[in-house]
């Protein structure tokens, strides 16, 4: 892997990276909390292939920082959805990372996905994020199966993402990685608890409908939510990057 742009350090463009410089160029700021995507499109902009899933764009370079990025983060977070869709798992341990980070499902209907209900011997914990709205069976199904203490209800009508966030960094989860899907990220862009957007773009067309990697209303009209760039890599023409919201 190659460095394209890296602000920091100026006169490294075409430099290659070493396995532990590119997981040092990866790791978050030391700050209480640091929240971070990680979305995968195609050229065309699409973030899913012909089969709806993103897992059918990745290339071996995101897959190689898609790893990095999860040994970094404390907590992993998606819409109870995109763990349905993408058949999400428990977070197991790794080399780098002896302590798999927290897998946390947000779900306005607290229904448990699959993934998270049955624990698997060595991979970590999941918690419940959802909201009033949920109802009291659906809360109480969901504490039945994940216990209490990992059902975190944030919010009345929808979940409250910064609470959320203020809550896992109460726990010790200080660094966060927003896995999508679409709608999450735009709710959390919006909701303004991003801190970092981490980027892939796959060297493929796929044409179709398929969704960006953000979707939803608007935001911050007319001007969006400007980013900056923090660094840009390449391999075989996947183009990684990390984008700083600006504040």
């Amino acid at each position: 892997m190659r460095i394209l742009l890296d602000p920091r350090r100026p006169a490294t463009p075409g430099g290659r990276l070493t396995v532990a410089a590119l997981v040092d160029l990866y790791a978050p700021p030391p700050r209480r909390r640091w929240v971070r995507s990680n979305m995968v499109a195609t050229v065309d902009g699409s973030a899913v292939g012909a089969d709806g899933r993103s897992g059918s764009v990745n290339t071996p370079a995101d897959n190689r920082v898609f790893a990095i990025l999860r040994d970094h983060a404390d907590a992993v977070v998606a819409g109870a959805g995109t763990m349905r869709d993408e058949g999400y798992r428990r977070i197991e341990p790794t080399r780098r990372s002896p302590v798999p980070a927290t897998l946390v499902a947000v779900t306005r209907s607290g229904k448990v996905p699959e993934g998270l209900r049955t624990p698997t011997a060595g991979r970590g914990p999941a918690l419940l994020v959802t909201c009033d709205a949920a109802g009291t069976r659906a809360l109480n199904r969901a504490r039945s199966v994940l216990g209490a203490e990992s059902v975190l209800v944030c919010g009345d009508d929808r979940v409250d993402l910064a609470l959320a966030l203020d809550l896992l960094a109460d726990r010790g989860l200080r660094h966060v990685l927003v896995e999508g899907g679409p709608s999450l990220l735009g709710t959390a862009l919006a909701a303004g608890v991003v801190d970092e957007l981490a980027t892939t773009v796959a060297p493929v067309v796929v044409g179709g409908n398929g969704r960006r990697i953000v979707t939803g209303a608007p935001l911050a009209p007319p001007a969006g939510v400007a980013v900056r760039p923090h660094l840009m890599l390449e391999e075989s023409g996947t183009v990684l990057a990390l984008w700083r919201v600006r504040r």
